[in-house]
């Protein structure tokens, strides 16, 4: 199954986005980088965002030492995706709920910042 929690294979779901086809919506980059996250797939965690949140070693770190448990889509609306992922680090509960923003540069959607909500 898919790390971004759609129910279907990761060959029907994500895995095009992760070898080069472009996301369609905001709401596939971002259900495509949180199975990037889960999958290591740093590089495209990076090219898919306006301004990388960390340097690739960060990010990588993270990606390493987190466990990614859980996706629910909270809200999806024009260029918003609200969202609460469900995480572990070193068995201690790390999930958050985030109000992401995307924009779209060049015909592509990057991801552009995002909002914790409590």
């Amino acid at each position: 199954m898919c790390p971004c929690h759609s129910q279907k294979p990761y060959s029907d779901c994500c895995k095009r986005y992760h070898e080069g086809v472009d996301a369609p919506t905001p709401l596939t980059l971002m259900r495509s980088r949180y199975s990037a996250y889960a999958l290591k797939k740093i590089d495209y965690i990076i090219v898919t965002a306006i301004q990388p949140m960390g340097s690739k070693e960060e990010l990588e770190q993270f990606a390493e030492n987190t466990s990614f448990d859980g996706l629910e889509i909270l809200e999806a609306k024009a260029n918003f995706v609200t969202f609460r992922a469900t995480l572990s680090q070193e068995g201690q509960d790390a999930s958050f709920t985030e109000k992401s923003r995307f924009e779209r540069l060049n015909g592509r959607w990057k991801y552009h910042s995002g909002q914790i909500k409590a």
